[in-house]
């Protein structure tokens, strides 16, 4: 359930300064050209030097499929200093899902995951390495139901979720709330097979909700904290309403 984008992108820049530059990525997005992207055009990495005009260092990854705020340095110097901070995991990144079924309460999940490998871009990784610590906490911010039947249940029941990860795995989050059995909807490689449908025909379109919220951090030259934030774009705010959640009640809790 990729986003398929087929125009240039108009990117949003959230925070510029003369070190970092950070922008809300949209979904369907390559943050960089991978051997996955034969038939892409855009990628973030050009847009956003096209955009400063000059070179840009990408400091983290968002998987093609997820939104929101992603983080470049201007200079080698402050891509080295991040890429200790997000080594040392003093950055906090904040996340929204949306998710089947309704999960409460907030706790830790902390589950080891094999390491995600590509086939072409992997091949000489050890397939047989051993799993790797993750761990992500998460709390439920709002449920809802649909008085629908679907499968074998009377209704259609999402959960939102805020969700910290500490460890950087490759599809953590997405992981570790497939092994809740609570998966993100739009999630076509651990979703769920009748959810994913019914949700692009009740509202629409296809995406797979899941959002990088926020960053905060200690600024590598200033060292003032700073927090990047993103709005939930307009596809995130027709589910909120559909489901009769508030936004700012949203909002309040990242």
């Amino acid at each position: 359930m990729s986003v398929i984008i087929t125009e240039k992108p108009e990117l949003t820049i959230l925070y510029q300064d003369e070190y970092l530059v950070a922008i809300d990525k949209p979904p369907g997005l390559f943050v960089h050209r991978s051997f996955m992207d034969k038939d892409e055009i855009y990628f973030a990495l050009q847009l956003v030097r096209d955009m400063v005009g000059q070179y840009v260092y990408p400091l983290h990854r968002l998987d093609r499929p997820t939104s929101g705020v992603l983080l470049f340095a201007l200079t080698e110097e402050v891509a080295r200093l991040m890429g200790h901070a997000f080594t040392n995991k003093t950055i906090q990144k904040t996340y929204f899902a949306l998710t089947r079924g309704h999960l409460y309460g907030e706790d830790i999940i902390d589950y080891p995951l094999k390491e995600k490998l590509d086939k072409l871009g992997d091949k000489h990784v050890n397939p047989d390495k051993e799993a790797q610590s993750a761990v992500t906490q998460y709390q439920a911010v709002a449920h809802a139901s649909l008085p629908i039947s679907l499968g074998r249940y009377d209704s259609v029941r999402y959960s939102l979720l805020k969700l910290l990860p500490e460890t950087g795995r490759r599809h953590q989050i997405r992981r570790h709330l497939a092994h809740l059995r609570h998966p993100i909807i739009g999630d076509i490689n651990y979703g769920d097979n009748k959810q994913n449908p019914f949700f692009i025909q009740h509202f629409g379109f296809k995406r797979l909700m899941l959002i990088a919220k926020s960053l905060t951090f200690t600024h590598p030259i200033h060292q003032n904290l700073l927090t990047i934030t993103c709005q939930f774009d307009q596809q995130w705010q027709d589910v909120f309403e559909q489901l009769s959640w508030l936004r700012d009640d949203i909002e309040n809790t990242a």
